[in-house]
């Protein structure tokens, strides 16, 4: 079998030589762009069978063939041009041996690159419902457990996968090799001679427009269906964008355009619940008053338990499964939010909405960023100005998404993770949702015995992939064992186990506990922001805390503001998120955060801010959860909001003004 692969590799490099033979020294060149363009356009072309119903119901589907073929042709004009730049130097008779391994060894890396690329699409699809994209750079920063999660979860795929990129890339370097053998230089002057006119044509292929800025991949969003409109693109381009766009992240919202600063501050602070406030220090234009609504002698302790991708999807009376049966019992008990919103799809974007009341960017959460690793506001470095303990306990190990490292720099004064516990039962994220709240409730009493208030952060990590719990705790929703439900359904129980043992102890009567989720597990759906898988569930419990519904549309920003109220700490922060203490009444406001489009959703819209072109208007209907693009513009007012909304945060980050006065 073996030697019949190796005759039809050499046949079929002879044959690519034949074809490519007019191109001399060029034609290695030739061959990256041929056999480039045949793996993406076969690659496309499944991407849309597999998700046909949606591609169809664009009505472009010639549009996004030809203009696939489009964004094809700007990724291998990238690939072609270093090889391309080193030609007037190698490519001569008495260096072509030379030139022959580097260009055939750069086209070969080339073409798996862009194999291992779309191979991984399907599945990162399958989870956020778009392209690989700076979320697959990010991941691959922790290897450990990604590795991990793939080994434990997808462990025949991942096999599978590894033996067939081996033999990939054997094979097409085989076929190159073979191809290349009768390659031939011209003259030096003939080899010359054409470099321009090729460096012209590459150009070219790569700006692929004669507009003032070159083509983007925002150029491609045609239709109102942003995973369709990844398809249209191909993911190594899309990867490679993520990248330069992460090197850029500081200024990361004005790709939705320039717009004036000081109607940035204006318009933010025109919010209903900040117009009359205070603000303290012209350097820092967010920092001010807040004055707690609920006045107490002493300060009450404060818990956040942040679940792991736990969205409404799974509660049933937010429109989700059956599968949180702990937290439905529990809603009555406090205050439960029924339009609650998410900023992102990954947890230190929760984070960083919950802990610290930051709104979302464009760019990577400032969890992970240089600037905001110290003197970055947060809950735990305002309460622990206030005389508070604060800590972060976590399964997993800490330093994951940067957690410790943005922690400790603000003002988390210990950190326990799965080093700090012996586990029952672990998983590939560490100790399992049970251990995790078991050691919780040790170092609660302790804090409590202490005598002085505390502030912990929970975050738990059992609801995610591989879905690996400890077995004879629920009844299984699904036959088989790991399944997100199943999943789901052992988070729950864990939590109501945790929250019925923490009633029982001697802090309960003295501490508000929040619980909220991070963010929703998947996000999929036909439109540019799918805005039904922000939604999450949120409940604020214990203490004197009394049962209520909060119906307005609320965003994560708005829980720290509101916990400082319910805990009767009045202070300075630079938070812009609403006291529903004060006022729950009123409609509110969610910041959505998706890929690169960013969402201002109210009662009556959507307002979406698209890269490089106009704001889009959507109509979203709460109750099937469906987001349907109108063909009027949004409201300006509107637009100022989400635009200056998006702006403040970069601006704050960058300059370094979200914090407190020193």
């Amino acid at each position: 079998m073996l030697r019949r692969a190796d005759t039809f590799l050499q046949r079929s490099g002879a044959r690519l030589a034949r074809v490519t033979s007019w191109a001399g020294p060029y034609a290695v060149l030739v061959q990256l762009l041929l056999l480039g363009a045949a793996l993406l356009t076969l690659s496309r072309i499944g991407l849309m069978a597999w998700q046909w119903d949606r591609v169809a119901a664009t009505g472009i589907v010639g549009r996004i063939l030809v203009q696939g073929v489009r964004a094809d042709l700007i990724l291998l004009g990238y690939l072609i041009a270093l090889p391309l730049m080193l030609a007037p130097l190698l490519a001569y008779q008495k260096t072509l041996r030379i030139w022959k391994a580097v260009s055939v060894t750069w086209v070969t890396f080339a073409l798996i690159f862009i194999v291992f690329m779309e191979v991984s699409t399907p599945q990162f699809i399958m989870q956020f419902d778009v392209r690989p994209n700076r979320l697959f750079i990010e991941y691959l920063s922790y290897p450990s457990e990604v590795i991990a999660t793939l080994w434990n979860g997808f462990r025949i795929a991942l096999v599978l996968g590894v033996l067939a990129t081996i033999a990939f890339t054997i094979g097409i370097y085989k076929l190159l090799k073979a191809a290349s053998i009768n390659v031939t230089t011209w003259r030096a002057w003939k080899v010359l001679a054409v470099w321009p006119v090729l460096v012209v044509l590459v150009f070219v292929q790569i700006r692929s427009t004669t507009a003032h800025r070159p083509a983007n991949p925002a150029l491609f969003a045609l239709s109102g269906d942003s995973m369709v409109n990844s398809i249209i693109i191909n993911s190594p381009w899309s990867v490679l964008d993520a990248i330069y766009s992460m090197s850029k992240e500081a200024n990361s919202s004005e790709i939705y355009g320039e717009y004036p600063r000081d109607k940035v501050f204006a318009t933010v602070k025109s919010a209903p619940w900040l117009r009359d406030l205070k603000f303290t220090n012209p350097e820092l234009p967010t920092l001010h008053q807040q004055t707690a609504f609920v006045q107490r002698e002493r300060p009450l302790n404060l818990v956040i338990v942040l679940e792991e991708s736990l969205g409404a999807t799974f509660v049933k009376s937010l429109g989700g499964l059956p599968v949180t049966p702990e937290l439905e019992k529990l809603k009555g008990e406090g205050w439960w939010f029924d339009q609650l919103y998410a900023t992102g799809t990954r947890s230190v974007r929760g984070i960083e909405a919950v802990v610290a009341g930051y709104a979302p960017t464009p760019a990577r959460s400032v969890v992970k960023l240089s600037l905001a690793q110290q003197n970055f506001y947060t809950l735990a470095l305002g309460l622990g100005q206030k005389g508070y303990h604060t800590e972060f306990v976590y399964g997993g190990e800490a330093h994951f998404d940067n957690m410790r490292g943005f922690f400790t720099g603000n003002g988390f004064q210990s950190v326990v993770d799965r080093k700090s516990m012996k586990p029952v039962f672990e998983g590939s994220w560490g100790a399992s949702d049970e251990d995790l709240f078991d050691k919780s409730l040790e170092r609660l009493k302790t804090l409590h015995a202490d005598g002085k208030p505390f502030f912990s952060l929970i975050f738990t990590s059992s609801n995610h992939e591989p879905f690996e719990f400890p077995d004879g705790r629920i009844k299984l929703h699904d036959p088989e064992k790991q399944t997100v439900n199943n999943a789901v359904l052992y988070a729950d129980y864990a939590l109501g186990r945790f929250i019925a043992q923490a009633k029982k102890e001697a802090y309960w009567k003295d501490t508000v506990f929040l619980i909220v989720a991070d963010h929703d597990n998947r996000v999929y759906g036909d439109s540019l922001v799918p805005i039904k898988k922000f939604h999450i569930p949120g409940l604020i419990l214990g203490a004197d805390v009394q049962p209520k519904r909060i119906k307005t549309i609320a965003s994560q920003v708005d829980l720290a503001p509101t916990l400082l109220s319910l805990i009767g700490v009045s202070s300075e922060h630079p938070m812009i998120g609403r006291d529903l203490a004060r006022d729950s009444e009123t409609p509110g406001r969610a910041l959505i955060q998706f890929d690169n489009y960013f969402a201002w959703l109210d009662d009556s819209s959507a307002t979406i801010l698209r890269p490089g072109q106009a704001p889009l208007l959507g109509a979203y209907d709460f109750g099937t959860g469906v987001m349907t693009p109108q063909t009027t513009a949004p409201d300006p007012a509107k637009v100022d909001q989400a635009m200056s909304h998006v702006i403040l945060p970069s601006i704050l980050y960058r300059e370094q003004k979200y914090r407190l006065a020193k």
